[in-house]
């Protein structure tokens, strides 16, 4: 009985999870493009940006450099461009900076990369299309100490390292919120709460009162245009693109590979069940 009990608990907890992780942040998720993934060039730029961009505090600790060579690319290329915070090809992607520094810098340790694509999947959609949309969700807030924040991740505690190719913006975000009695706590009406930021972060608020009873709470976030990056919008979607596409391959180095090795196993069990069909018919046509 207690194992019975025990079990029942597991899956309480674990649809609890799933469900928390279906809410999310309400804010849609874009679609990463899946062709990204067998792309070589895409994987490559991708690698380039994540050591680039990424390494500096985050680490990818199951990760070798020689695994790189996965994706095209050679051990001298490795060594000569890639190879910033370890010596030699068959170390793992760790990252320089000490752990008190981060947490003194950031106020919490960041996250190891390792398998962020896989830990991010969410019922919303792929751990890839949750980097691709955070990635690209980054606002000027400078209420906030590092200056962003995220429409996906709020409040988040990273600050936007791409922000230079993708420039600054604001966003609005426009709430519908119950007001309640003071006294009964009944809902007595709805007021329209927008919060601005402009693209250097300065924020206004605005609240008006909506008229009747026939509204419910809702919330969105409407992110404004990019000014300043070094890149066009489009382009900067395909570098993140690019950046997403090697960390969902960092997470599952061996996918590809599994996939085609899957290919020839169907194509051999096929085969043999024809061969084990013929063997069998010939086996017992004799016997009556």
């Amino acid at each position: 009985m207690n194992l019975f009990r025990k079990i029942l608990l597991a899956l309480s907890l674990a649809l609890g999870l799933s469900l928390a992780q279906a809410a999310g942040s309400g804010y849609p998720l874009d679609r990463f493009p899946t062709a990204k993934l067998t792309d070589m060039a895409a994987l490559q730029n991708g690698a380039k940006l994540f050591v680039n961009y990424c390494l500096n505090c985050h680490s990818a600790s199951s990760m070798r450099y020689n695994r790189l060579q996965d994706i095209g690319l050679t051990e001298e290329q490795i060594r000569k461009n890639l190879l910033f915070s370890a010596d030699k090809v068959g170390d793992l992607m760790k990252v320089a900076q000490s752990p008190a520094d981060a947490k003194a810098w950031f106020g919490a340790l960041p996250p190891d990369l390792s398998v962020i694509a896989r830990a991010r999947a969410s019922h919303d959609g792929s751990g890839a299309d949750w980097l691709y949309t955070y990635l690209r969700a980054y606002y000027r807030d400078a209420t906030r100490a590092t200056g962003w924040n995220n429409a996906l991740f709020e409040n988040v505690g990273m600050p936007h390292v791409l922000w230079e190719m993708q420039g600054m913006r604001g966003v609005t975000i426009e709430e519908t919120k119950a007001v309640k009695d003071a006294k009964s706590g009944a809902v007595a009406g709805f007021q329209k709460v927008t919060v601005s930021f402009d693209a250097g972060g300065q924020r206004t608020e605005t609240s008006d009162k909506l008229e009747g009873r026939f509204h419910h709470e809702q919330r969105s976030v409407t992110l404004g245009k990019p000014q300043g990056g070094t890149l066009a919008p489009e382009r900067y979607d395909e570098a993140v693109a690019d950046l997403v596409a090697y960390i969902t391959f960092m997470s599952d180095p061996s996918a590809r590979s599994r996939t085609q090795l899957g290919v020839w196993v169907l194509l051999f069990l096929s085969l043999f069940t024809v061969f084990a069909w013929w063997l069998n018919r010939e086996y017992w046509k004799d016997i009556k």
